[in-house]
């Protein structure tokens, strides 16, 4: 019996095994990142992460846009199917819209006559072109970022210090 939680002590160590396995399962994760740009996209911390890199740089409207057409293409009511499309467009796409992502003028048109028999593949070029601009641009500078450096720097002692406690 553990004297601190009155739990048994099976349970207790089971608890703090799972707490552990998490952690090394995270940092893991962190260092997984710099591997690929799909691998930071598959993780949810890893996107939270970029998203919190791309505010200290003022855009982090293209990873939003992107994950408003990730969530888009879930969608399956025809109805709400045209309003989400709408709401992105007005919000990411149209020309001087509010959190306006950068892509091309041919792009934005084709996307903009996608609107009108909205399906969940209308979003499908714009969101490519922002996902490459990141790619290419913004995760390079993430991978460089001190936040990341820190991250990853923290990964690694707790998998060296879990070598040596083995």
């Amino acid at each position: 019996m553990d004297l601190r939680s009155g739990e048994p002590s099976g349970k207790v160590k089971e608890r703090e095994e799972r707490g552990k396995r998490a952690h090394r399962d995270s940092s893991q994760e962190v260092l997984e990142w710099r591997e690929s740009f799909d691998q930071l996209l598959k993780s949810k911390s890893g996107v939270n992460a970029f998203h919190t890199f791309l505010k200290t740089e003022f855009s982090e409207e293209n990873l939003d846009f992107w994950l408003a057409c990730e969530d888009f293409k879930k969608t399956r009511s025809k109805t709400k199917l045209a309003s989400k499309a709408n709401r992105i467009f007005e919000e990411f796409v149209q020309s001087e819209a509010p959190r306006e992502v950068n892509i091309d003028h041919e792009t934005r048109e084709i996307t903009r006559k996608n609107l009108s028999g909205a399906t969940s593949t209308c979003f499908n070029e714009a969101q490519a072109k922002t996902r490459t601009l990141m790619e290419k641009d913004s995760y390079p500078r993430f991978l460089k970022s001190a936040s990341y450096q820190d991250m990853t720097k923290q990964a690694t002692s707790h998998s060296t210090s879990k070598q040596s406690h083995t």
